[in-house]
């Protein structure tokens, strides 16, 4: 009867033991963030804007990857804005290295994050970042369209697998375009007041598809 006992005891601790394990194991989880995506800087560190840090964590980046042979990136879902404002964080990687079929359409510019306006299609008012790999540089450009009339201006030129901010502010009758660290435009819009429009993604072209997978990296901040 003794040994009976003793055995039920142990049976108990080591079923105590299990039941603590299976609860430590499932508490430890909630700390991990599945949709995190750090994005490492050239020099192997993290790049992380302090403006991205929400209540002691750092928001995720979303990737969107623009396939060879298509114009449009993934991640691209209707989104509607009413906004005066867009701040965001975006990371391009090697892929935005390319040289196009005809020579000619090196020199357009294809589009990286911005709105609709004026409560109109993008193509009758939009503000947006546009990029290009031209005379082997990344250049960051302000691209618009204002009353149906399409307009552009060099801002600069950024690194390779580094992150940059960029703010595009709705001021007015104006569009005023920052890229931190790297210089700012201002380009005229076609409406007042706050911007009401939906969100446009990054896209390839011009005339020309993707010449291979394009990855580009962006954050909200």
């Amino acid at each position: 009867m003794l040994t009976f006992r003793k055995s039920i005891r142990v049976t108990a601790a080591a079923l105590s033991f299990v039941l603590l394990l299976a609860s430590c194991e499932k508490d430890a989880s909630l700390d991990v963030e599945p949709n995190s995506d750090p994005v490492k800087s050239i020099d192997g560190g993290l790049s992380v804007s302090q403006d991205a840090r929400k209540g002691g964590q750092t928001t995720s980046y979303t990737t969107y990857l623009i396939k060879k042979g298509q114009h449009s990136s993934s991640n691209s879902g209707f989104k509607s804005l009413s906004t005066s404002s867009l701040k965001f964080e975006a990371l391009f990687d090697r892929s935005a290295i390319y040289q196009t079929v005809d020579p000619v359409n090196q020199a357009d510019i294809n589009k990286l994050y911005g709105m609709s306006d004026c409560g109109s299609h993008h193509q009758t008012n939009s503000a947006r970042f546009g990029w290009r790999w031209f005379n082997n540089a990344l250049e960051i450009h302000a691209y618009v369209y204002r009353n149906g009339i399409r307009a552009s201006e060099l801002i600069g030129t950024v690194s390779i697998d580094k992150a940059y901010q960029y703010e595009l502010i709705l001021d007015g009758t104006n569009y005023i375009f920052k890229v931190a660290g790297v210089g700012e435009a201002i380009l005229a819009r076609g409406c007042n007041g706050k911007g009401s429009g939906y969100q446009l993604y990054p896209y390839f072209g011009g005339d020309e598809v993707a010449p291979h997978d394009i990855t580009i990296k962006i954050r909200n901040l």
